[in-house]
């Protein structure tokens, strides 16, 4: 039977996955980044730990552990190069990929192609768990203010500019103002700026949506309890993400916490 290999960052999906292949009885082999996967998510699990910019490692680890079908799973801080220490296949994906290796998205690309090339196939985290993926509407029971409205149309049009040059999935938006962007700090630490940031009225919206060029095999925009709980304490309305490309994690927990703090989850279509 096909072993699927999990390729753990941090962060609730890696365990989601976990959960899933346990349930469906599906075999399955973890690989952890050192200073970057939750131990904790490894334990009880056929595992290795491997260093990011080690490439010929890891793919000798999943092949030696008869892995054939990968997912990319959980947030990756990027570190600089002078903490990777990258092996040489590394350092030759970045060679041609010169200034293209500065976005996540191309990256990415560039990661499931060197897998490929080495008879792995690359799959999506929703391929395995298909109840994560968003679905369209207010899911909740606290409906949108027209205000909320016209923002999350312009968080639309910020995120899909930002997703264009490859910079960010998200941005939070009060009052049709721009109160910050996502890049490469995430959307936990992004809410935490934009908290100090909130302007008086009606709160934000925290619009996160798929990149348009993006091969959705590959970092999903996601949501979690953690980001409505950032939300909330940012002073945001509500949370918007695109329905049928985006992850919510632990839908019946976050539709709960949404309700009980008063703020929206909205999935709308791009």
């Amino acid at each position: 039977m096909s072993r699927l290999g999990i390729i753990a960052g941090g962060g609730g999906l890696p365990k989601k996955l976990i959960d899933a292949c346990r349930r469906d009885q599906r075999p399955f082999f973890v690989l952890g980044f050192k200073g970057q996967t939750d131990s904790a998510t490894l334990e009880g699990t056929d595992h290795a730990w491997s260093k990011l910019g080690a490439t010929n490692e890891a793919i000798a680890i999943l092949k030696s552990h008869g892995v054939d079908t990968l997912v990319m799973a959980g947030n990756i801080r990027r570190p600089s190069l002078a903490e990777m220490k990258p092996d040489l296949r590394t350092m030759q994906v970045f060679a041609r990929l010169g200034m293209n290796a500065l976005g996540d998205d191309r990256l990415l690309k560039a990661v499931a192609g060197e897998l490929e090339k080495d008879g792995f196939t690359v799959i999506g985290a929703h391929e395995i768990e298909p109840a994560l993926i968003t679905p369209e509407g207010v899911l909740g029971d606290v409906f949108l203010s027209n205000e909320a409205r016209i923002d999350i149309e312009f968080g639309i049009i910020v995120t899909k500019t930002l997703g264009r040059l490859d910079v960010g999935q998200a941005a939070v938006v009060q009052g049709g103002v721009v109160l910050g962007i996502e890049a490469v700090e995430g959307t936990d630490a992004l809410l935490e700026r934009c908290r100090k940031l909130k302007r008086k009225g009606k709160g934000g919206v925290l619009v996160k949506s798929c990149k348009p060029q993006q091969d959705k095999r590959l970092d999903l925009p996601a949501i979690g309890l953690r980001t409505v709980r950032r939300a909330f304490e940012a002073g945001l309305q509500g949370i918007a993400v695109e329905s049928g490309a985006s992850l919510l994690l632990d839908r019946e927990e976050v539709i709960a916490a949404a309700n009980k703090l008063g703020l929206f989850i909205m999935g709308f279509r791009a």
